[in-house]
């Protein structure tokens, strides 16, 4: 029997994703540090870097093993993938600093043995093993569309597994209500964005409701364009939530908690009137400094060239989140 296969809007085919490279050349983060007397602002993308990196420790920090995956019909119909070069040397990672050329001081993350503590209000809590988690879950490829709250975006072939399949696994109990991730943190090895007005809120912590986490477009990244997830990209293995901000998606996580209250995190700790704790994409809501309604969506390579688009609500993907927020 044949059938015929129609794609939902979240659909992507891989012809169509942004490339890595273009991925590498992300505008300078800070700008500025407003609010809370120390707290750090986004200024949205006004510029590019006109070089694409060439230099050899990148091309070595994106030829990692390749992962193997099962397949599944999770793509986009309607923009290309972001070079993968490009996607490689343009990168958000606070930790690491502030500006977006942060690629190379990224690698000095230490990634191997790497544990993920799962603990908080489950039946099951356990440390896992990185290598462990790729083994338990199928892992499977999903391209998905990516929104900076700085109206910036791009599309990322993400290798991972659903955060529910975590879910399941450690079997929350009926007062868990909430979910927080810890990012790696070691004032050697992570010094932050190097210039600050006081003390600044590491590790680095983002949360969901568990609603939020059970939904069948969470996922956990330990991958990215068919190999391990490059340590610029927040290795071994990072949250993509792919209708919330960027900012939302805690990199390199070493610990996960299940939690009957919501938690603070990172950047509604520091500035809470720009980044509220949901993070929905949403074009109606302007940032207090710039709009939300368009986008630079950045795709293609050896340059870091854009074009304007319209953001849609939820980044395109309101059919299968809007009812967790009526």
């Amino acid at each position: 029997m044949n059938f015929i296969h129609i794609p939902k809007t979240w659909e992507l085919t891989e012809n169509k994703v942004t490339s890595e490279s273009v991925y590498f050349k992300r505008r300078r983060l800070l700008k500025n540090l407003v609010g809370f007397g120390i707290g750090a602002a986004i200024m949205p993308i006004i510029g590019c870097q006109q070089k694409t990196a060439s230099e050899p420790a990148l091309e070595t920090s994106l030829n990692l093993p390749k992962i193997q995956t099962v397949p599944t019909d999770f793509t986009v119909s309607d923009r290309p993938i972001t070079d993968e070069k490009l996607a490689g040397s343009y990168n958000n990672f606070y930790e690491f600093g502030g500006t977006k050329n942060i690629w190379l001081k990224a690698q000095n993350l230490p990634t191997k043995p790497w544990q993920v503590e799962v603990t908080g209000l489950v039946k099951s809590p356990r440390t896992y093993d990185v290598d462990d988690l790729k083994k338990q879950f199928p892992l499977e490829e999903r391209i998905y569309r990516f929104r900076c709250v700085e109206a910036w975006s791009m599309v990322l072939p993400w290798i991972g597994f659903p955060m529910k399949s975590l879910i399941e696994a450690v079997e929350p109990t009926t007062d868990a209500k909430f979910v927080r991730f810890t990012s790696f943190y070691d004032p050697e090895i992570t010094p932050g964005p190097g210039f600050h007005l006081g003390s600044l809120p590491w590790p680095y912590q983002e949360s969901l409701r568990i609603e939020e986490m059970a939904n069948e477009l969470a996922f956990f990244a330990v991958g990215i364009y068919g190999h391990d997830l490059p340590k610029q990209h927040g290795a071994p293995i990072r949250m993509v939530i792919p209708w919330k901000y960027g900012f939302k998606g805690a990199k390199s996580i070493v610990k996960i908690e299940f939690l009957a209250s919501q938690p603070e995190t990172y950047w509604h700790t520091l500035v809470p009137n720009e980044y509220d704790f949901e993070a929905n994409v949403n074009p109606s809501k302007p940032h207090p400094r710039w709009s939300q309604a368009t986008e630079k969506f950045i795709s293609k390579g050896p340059d870091l060239t854009w074009e304007i688009k319209e953001t849609l609500p939820y980044n395109g993907y309101g059919e299968y989140v809007s009812s967790l927020y009526t």
